[in-house]
């Protein structure tokens, strides 16, 4: 990904749902100006999720799904009505693509039903108005939902307002997030520590890395990035103390020798957790690494998913940590990208990743998943920072989290 590429996880979801033949491409294609998707005559064309990242005026970055028929049947209809339901973990916004010759089905209702509990927005949008039959029986039905539409994607009969409607909602949602700025003002300067090995991408920095950097930009700041091989050097080149210093996590251990006690520490995974809504319970589940014992299980789980490399820290450098820490030999399983298992009670700690690939929503609902099944789960910043000994120190920021410690 290039530096002025917004990601996946920073862009809003917009995701085209219903039943078979609605005509759910064919709007897509009219509601991105783009062939995104396969047409047809013939039901159930769309056999995947299609995913397209793009600039959508007056949307701005966004992404858009298009999913296959959630009315399919048989084996494979089963498997992607699945892959549609899991597109619903990143949906911000969902469109509701119905017949308006034939009215809503029961398959249709189902899905308003999940996204009300989902608490996702939608937008029921009535294809097919060009046709004279269409909408008749359908008129009652908008009237009761304020967010409805009827549309023509042959013909591009309100598309335009249903590109409006889309953005109108997307903006109404709440999104207060902040990863750096609150914490910071003009002038003042940050260190980043950024260790450079043999799993650091070649040639570019990872994601939160980069998110901080723009952050502490937009904010007036002035980021400096060294190896941890460089800190201390950095630290005395600097004619007063920096206002915090931010490491990977790997490094937390160097990292908190070398800066003073008076200077803050703490982690891109630790300020990403926050920014995503999840460090108050990854601080509460880091301690229970203090109870794993021999033949527990832990779960290591990625949002992304990459070519594990010699020394990575999800599959070789956290299992090891563990190991020592604990004095025990617990079970690991791994999982990344969309895999998150559904059925985690066999575990009894999960460590996430800083999820910096996935949507807040998507996030969210990881960490609820599991508290919903009494699963502790934290991420790797904080867990490694609490191995450490030095989560308490990475949390002085952060005093409501601290407090947990």
């Amino acid at each position: 990904m290039g530096m002025n590429d917004t990601p996946s996880g920073e862009r809003k979801h917009i995701a085209f749902f219903g039943c078979r033949n609605a005509g759910k491409s064919s709007l897509v294609n009219a509601f991105t100006n783009q062939s995104l998707s396969i047409v047809s005559e013939t039901k159930g064309t769309t056999t995947d999720p299609v995913r397209k990242s793009m600039e959508l005026l007056p949307l701005g970055p966004v992404v858009i799904t298009d999913t296959p028929g959630i009315d399919d049947d048989g084996e494979l209809g089963s498997l992607r009505v699945e892959r549609t339901m899991k597109v619903l973990d990143k949906t911000d916004i969902a469109i509701l693509v119905v017949d308006a010759v034939s009215g809503k089905c029961r398959a249709d209702e189902e899905l308003e039903a999940l996204f009300k509990k989902r608490n996702i927005p939608w937008i029921t949008v009535y294809n097919k108005c060009d046709l004279p039959e269409a909408g008749l029986h359908n008129s009652e039905q908008q009237q009761q939902q304020p967010s409805s539409i009827y549309v023509s994607a042959l013909k591009g009969t309100g598309v335009n307002e249903l590109r409006e409607m889309t953005a109108r909602i997307l903006k109404e949602l709440p999104d207060g997030r902040q990863l750096i700025g609150d914490l910071i003002k003009e002038g003042d300067k940050l260190i980043l520590v950024i260790p450079i090995d043999k799993a650091a991408p070649k040639g570019r920095l990872i994601l939160p890395q980069q998110q901080v950097i723009r952050d502490a930009l937009d904010n007036g700041a002035i980021p400096l990035m060294c190896r941890d091989s460089e800190l201390a050097d950095t630290l005395f080149a600097l004619k007063e103390a920096p206002r915090m210093v931010i490491t990977d996590s790997q490094a937390f251990a160097r990292v908190s020798a070398i800066v003073p006690e008076s200077i803050p520490l703490t982690s891109f995974s630790i300020l990403m957790a926050r920014y995503k809504g999840n460090l108050l319970p990854s601080v509460e589940a880091a301690a229970k690494l203090k109870d794993i014992g021999e033949g527990d299980r832990i779960l290591i789980s990625e949002g992304c998913t990459h070519h594990r490399q010699c020394g990575d820290i999800g599959s070789v450098k956290l299992p090891a940590l563990i190991k020592k820490f604990t004095g025990a030999a617990p079970q690991i399983s791994l999982s990344s990208g969309t895999e998150f298992p559904d059925e985690l009670l066999k575990y009894n700690l999960i460590i996430h990743c800083g999820a910096c690939m996935l949507t807040e929503r998507e996030a969210h609902l990881r960490y609820e998943k599991a508290a919903e099944q009494g699963i502790p789960i934290t991420n790797y910043g904080t867990a490694i920072a609490y191995m450490n000994g030095i989560l308490k120190r990475s949390l002085e920021l952060f005093p409501e989290a601290a407090a947990l410690i």
